[in-house]
């Protein structure tokens, strides 16, 4: 190689190194990593400032201020949590952004007008209704939170046309659903106990232990000894032991229960004790105390009601399975490095 050829060379090496350098640095800029891309959808940008901006990221870096410090940023814990958490509302603002550009295909998206006017009634409700309009105090919980007047009602605007999307979207699936009589007689005969004149309750007492071999034990103790006494021995319920496994009166169907603890609750008689049930915190045994039941009320009064719910049900279905359809379907790349 000539000696012009040698020096050209390590011209042009220094000026893309330099080149190469002068993008590193403008890519470390806090400007540029707030345009940087966290993820494309379809060939839209989400942004690491869409993302900073999101309510859900103010609200966790608030929280890990609270926790750590305003010096979060340097606690591996804190660090490690805040990231885990950015991903999943990522995650969530991608589905939305899919759901956006859907309804942008089938012209479904809210007007910028009517969210900008839902937006300032929500906000003077709030005012209103938590501080008695008073200004000094909400700009005080809204600094207390993380928050400026603007980021609220960024936050409001972000929701509300999120929302309004959605029940375009629901609505727009929803044509083709139709409750024939017969779905609307078999789901009544099967919830029988969710319509009532009024709803049934019972008095329950129960015994939680670990295992099935310890549930047996326990219904083989309960025929010489009182249901209190060994509640208060056994039961891993440290909230009922004490009281002698007693849960109070319980309305059926009650959703804060295990579903198979309470079918299992439901079937039993007034005085009887039920055989070992399983539930997701471990076996139970359950005794009856008392039980008040009412009359079912008859179809025809209930049949417009049962429409609505499975039509609510079936618009829910359908919304979830064409949100799934449309992100698989969706060309999308996440650059997980740009999230923090």
């Amino acid at each position: 190689m000539s000696k012009v050829k040698r020096i050209l060379t390590a011209v042009f090496a220094i000026t893309m190194a330099f080149s190469i350098a002068g993008c590193s640095m403008i890519e470390k800029t806090p400007e540029a990593i707030q345009k940087s891309a966290v993820a494309v959808v379809n060939g839209e940008k989400i942004t690491r400032e869409d993302l900073d901006k999101d309510p859900n990221t103010i609200q966790i870096i608030q929280q890990a201020k609270q926790q750590y410090g305003d010096d979060y940023a340097k606690n591996e814990e804190a660090v490690s949590a805040i990231k885990t958490q950015k991903e999943q509302i990522l995650d969530n603002m991608i589905t939305q952004k899919v759901l956006a550009q859907k309804a942008k295909e089938l012209n479904l998206l809210p007007t910028d007008a009517k969210v900008k006017s839902d937006t300032e009634t929500q906000i003077a409700k709030l005012k209103k209704q938590s501080f008695g309009n008073d200004e000094t105090k909400f700009k005080e919980t809204l600094a207390q939170q993380g928050f400026t007047e603007q980021s609220l009602k960024d936050m409001f605007i972000t929701q509300i046309r999120n929302q309004e999307i959605q029940d375009n979207i629901s609505k727009y699936l929803a044509k083709g659903i139709k409750i024939t009589d017969k779905q609307i007689e078999d789901y009544y005969n099967k919830n029988k106990t969710k319509y009532t004149e009024k709803p049934d309750t019972m008095h329950l007492e129960h015994i939680l232990v670990k295992t099935k071999a310890d549930a047996e034990k326990v219904k083989k103790r309960l025929e010489n000894e009182k249901f209190s006494d060994v509640a208060k021995d056994v039961s891993q319920d440290t909230a009922t032991k004490d009281k002698g496994g007693d849960l109070g009166t319980i309305t059926y169907g009650d959703s804060n229960y295990d579903a198979q603890f309470m079918a299992g609750a439901e079937n039993l008689k007034k005085g009887e004790i039920s055989d070992p049930i399983q539930s997701s915190f471990g076996w139970h045994i359950i005794k009856c105390i008392d039980k008040t039941e009412y009359p079912v009320q008859k179809l025809s009064k209930v049949k417009d009601k049962i429409k609505s719910q499975l039509e609510d049900t079936q618009k829910s279905t359908k919304f979830s399975q064409k949100s799934d359809e449309w992100k698989k379907a969706a060309k999308i790349t996440k650059k997980e490095s740009n999230i923090m």
